[in-house]
């Protein structure tokens, strides 16, 4: 799939914007702070209905204005799709080919992205949470039934958690919502250790071409609970010795949602023996590997690099680019980069245009 137009209203520092796309390597530079990162960002809040850099919907609108617009042009195939998201302070709604899309299942089918940010460099030093999101997100988009799970666990979780917070706790209650929540996250773990699998089976390969010499990279998921044949009965035991410290906290303390994993690079754990280098190639590796996990050409998930080159060396820079080169529809943010066989777009004066016709 490709984005081949975008059209913005009152996003960000951007009054109007409408730009043309390359369906293969793109290239939006400026000075820091012009907007690049605003044009990514907004094709990536049509696939998650979020942005990736912040929580607050309202912090899209341009100047409190009363409200803010994306419309992209999407090609998948034969099939075009124009897809629009409309904000205010308070809503968000979306259309395809003028038809309400409903379900957040149903946007990231109608366009897949892939994102890279700077902080993603800290990703296995940061917050476990971190690294659920990468799993909860990916997983969401590939399988509905992994999201249909996540989204019963989180509710049975909700209504466990307000039990716990109750003066009188009926241990009956407790114990009904305690044996549901074992049955969901039994399925979740196995598709969390499955899909973990599959990444591992092209992270290496990725990662060595990034860097150019052989690697050897894994991720190591972190279950809560070892993942056998037992594992529903040695669940609801983990939750009986716990049920008297999660009354005391009034809160669910174990679960899927305390989850983690990590990664190993040529047998050291990263987050603990990895330089700044080798984590960012690792992470980048780590984000791009999605796309490859997905065999239908025309279903390949757009890729956005966000400054991606800041830290890099022009060889490991070359390697990026070439590498991005043999994909999809790719764009990356830079102060300045000038790559061949790219198209190149400036941002200045809250508007982006084309410096380049395509070599």
């Amino acid at each position: 799939m490709i984005v081949k137009k975008l059209v913005l209203r009152n996003f960000r520092n951007y009054d109007f914007v409408d730009v043309e796309f390359d369906p293969k390597l793109n290239i939006i530079i400026g000075d820091n702070a012009a907007g690049k990162t605003n044009i990514v960002e907004a094709i990536h809040f049509l696939s998650l209905a979020r942005s990736f850099r912040t929580l607050e919907s309202a912090e899209l609108i341009k100047n409190r204005r009363q409200f803010a617009t994306i419309e992209a042009s999407v090609e998948q195939d034969t099939i075009k799709k124009d897809i629009v998201a409309l904000m205010t302070s308070s809503s968000k709604k979306f259309t395809c080919n003028d038809k309400p899309v409903r379900k957040l299942s149903d946007l990231s089918k109608l366009i897949n992205v892939l994102v890279f940010q700077p902080k993603d460099t800290l990703m296995f030093s940061d917050s476990p949470l971190v690294r659920r999101n990468f799993l909860d997100v990916n997983l969401s988009k590939k399988s509905p039934v992994y999201l249909e799970n996540l989204m019963i666990f989180e509710k049975l979780l909700r209504e466990r958690n307000a039990i716990l917070k109750e003066d009188n706790i009926d241990q009956v209650q407790l114990n009904v919502v305690t044996e549901q929540l074992v049955e969901v996250e039994e399925t979740i773990c196995k598709y969390r250790q499955a899909y973990i699998s599959e990444i591992n089976q092209v992270l290496s390969k990725i990662i060595t071409q990034l860097k150019g010499e052989m690697e050897t990279a894994k991720l190591e998921y972190l279950p809560f609970i070892k993942l056998d044949d037992k594992f529903k009965v040695s669940c609801a035991r983990a939750y009986e010795r716990n049920k008297e410290s999660d009354i005391k906290h009034k809160m669910t303390q174990i679960g899927i949602h305390r989850e983690d994993m990590k990664m190993i690079l040529n047998g050291k754990d990263i987050s603990l023996q990895g330089s700044q280098g080798e984590n960012r190639i690792a992470v980048i590796a780590l984000k791009i590997a999605p796309y490859f996990l997905i065999e239908d050409k025309d279903e390949k998930p757009i890729i956005v690099l966000d400054d991606v080159m800041s830290e890099l060396d022009t060889e490991h820079k070359e390697r990026l680019i070439t590498f991005v080169k043999g994909l999809g529809q790719v764009f990356i943010t830079s102060t300045n980069t000038t790559v061949k066989n790219a198209s190149i777009y400036e941002v200045k004066q809250h508007n982006i245009t084309r410096r380049n016709a395509k070599w």
